[in-house]
């Protein structure tokens, strides 16, 4: 969208979003989709038990800003146990314990960059260094694995990735299993490093994802292009 044409869009005052996604994603907040996506979004907060707490559904946007974006992880749902999901995909907040998919990628960080991770489930580290760690949906209803999926924000995180594909160059896109690797149909791969692998749950975790060495890859990618890269302790 041409920029002049973007300052025509209302973006609704009352979307807390970090700045620079706010004005990336202008268009997106103003589709009838959208809308509809909100309002739902509303009542479930005001009738059901849904994670993350609303404070944190744009979380993952929040610590990594559109500028900033260096790596793209792809996952799908957030956590729909207690006090796990903090608007970061993979991850929990500290005092949870670290579930089994997180456990492998940290056990494949050490196979692969040859030191242990720090074992914290916040992940918020790795945001702020520019990895953006997107769920596909943003919300889930407590104990219920997909209930808020086919409610818009699916739309809503093509148009994320679609629009860093197409507005930056030289991104690293991390798609774990088949879900992400069709949600990231729509990269430029002539512009961007597209790493896939097998997910890291405990179902197929040793069937492709270990030793895929994507953490390396990734920076060895970002050192070749001049960015800093990603410390993944």
């Amino acid at each position: 969208m041409p920029a002049d044409s973007a300052k025509s869009v209302k973006v609704p005052s009352n979307l807390k979003i970090e700045g620079s996604w706010k004005t990336a994603l202008c268009g997106e907040f103003a589709k009838p989709y959208f809308k509809k996506l909100s309002s739902f979004i509303r009542n479930e907060y005001l009738e059901q038990k849904v994670y993350p707490k609303p404070a944190d559904i744009f979380r993952a946007f929040d610590l990594c800003p559109f500028d900033k974006a260096k790596v793209v992880i792809i996952g799908q749902d957030p956590y729909h146990g207690p006090k796990q999901a903090n608007g970061l995909c993979f991850a929990v907040h500290e005092t949870v314990p670290i579930p089994p998919s997180l456990k492998n990628i940290f056990k494949e960080i050490e196979g692969d960059l040859d030191y242990i991770p720090e074992q914290n489930g916040n992940l918020s580290r790795w945001a702020k260094q520019g990895v953006l760690l997107l769920n596909a949906t943003l919300t889930v209803r407590a104990n219920t694995p997909g209930s808020h999926q086919k409610r818009g924000w699916e739309e809503f995180t093509d148009a994320v990735i679609e629009k860093l594909s197409r507005e930056k160059e030289n991104l690293v896109f991390i798609l774990w299993g088949n879900y992400a690797k069709k949600k990231g149909a729509v990269i430029d791969r002539l512009k961007h490093f597209v790493l896939e692998a097998k997910h890291p749950s405990p179902f197929s975790a040793y069937n492709g994802f270990f030793g895929s060495k994507h953490f390396s890859k990734t920076n060895e990618y970002l050192k070749k292009n001049g960015l800093r890269e990603i410390d993944w302790h």
